[in-house]
């Protein structure tokens, strides 16, 4: 499932390519074929991401397009129109030389600002948004006795961090894992929280999740670069049983909370 800042990215795409344009709006697939329809001849005003959440709004109407993609989806921006269809695409805008094809998403429908705000208000804060409010998610985190690791997953708690993004931010911190939220100290959130908004926000720059430092790069320790899915320097996620980065324990995983959970034992001991 993309996390957060993919989201951001897609975001900031959409408003380059049809901010302020008209758009050819239809439902290839016939799953959204009303949406679509009210849409089609329409003035595309702004793409807005909220955590894993994608809203976008137009011109005549106060419903917007909420978007989840889950862990299928994907919104593919070409800039070419005339394309042929290919799968199935729920969604397609056209602006005469751009296409954005969706595909698979968990979520796509129109929805009144009533139930956009249902959604917004169980959703914790997103650490990319300016107006993102940390006490918050401490105010939870600070109450419970989940693992801290868990609580980090929790949308509730924080929107946008996902499994990569959880794993490397408390491994850059040492801090354990399977802590409980209430056994992290109030400055210990704040260096996460800060670490979180910077990493994410870069990566929703470059399209990557980078959580290494300079003093790990590939060129630093000269170690050939990882190539992953999200294609990025990582300490820990996906590097079970390889040999940690700073002090060369085996990266450990687990399974907790119905993901996969890694950390290495030695720089993130047990508290």
């Amino acid at each position: 499932m993309p996390e957060g800042h993919a989201i951001h990215r897609l975001a900031g795409d959409l408003n380059r390519s049809f901010a302020g344009r008209q758009v050819q709006s239809s439902s290839p697939q016939g799953r959204f074929v009303a949406g679509a329809a009210l849409l089609d001849g329409a003035t595309l005003s702004a793409a807005e991401a909220i955590g894993k959440h994608l809203f976008i709004s137009f011109d005549h109407t106060p419903e917007r397009v909420h978007i989840h993609l889950g862990l299928y989806g994907r919104f593919a921006i070409v800039r070419e129109s005339g394309l042929p269809v290919k799968g199935a695409v729920r969604w397609r805008l056209v602006n005469g030389e751009t296409t954005a094809d969706l595909r698979g998403p968990t979520a796509c429908a129109l929805l009144d600002d009533i139930a956009v705000a249902h959604i917004r208000a169980r959703l914790g804060p997103d650490p990319i948004r300016a107006d993102a409010e940390p006490d918050r998610a401490w105010q939870r985190i600070s109450r419970s006795r989940s693992p801290i690791a868990t609580l980090l997953m929790d949308q509730r708690v924080l929107a946008g961090v996902g499994n990569i993004y959880r794993a490397e931010v408390l491994f850059r911190h040492e801090i354990d894992p399977f802590m409980p939220g209430s056994g992290l100290s109030r400055q210990e959130w704040n260096d996460v929280w800060a670490d979180l908004a910077a990493l994410m926000k870069a990566g929703a720059v470059t399209g990557r999740i980078d959580t290494v430092r300079a003093e790990h790069e590939p060129e630093a320790m000269g170690r050939p670069p990882r190539h992953d899915n999200h294609g990025g320097e990582v300490y820990v996620y996906r590097r079970a049983s390889m040999d940690c980065l700073v002090c060369g324990t085996s990266v450990r995983t687990q399974s907790l909370a119905n993901r996969r959970l890694f950390w290495c034992p030695r720089c993130q001991p047990r508290r």
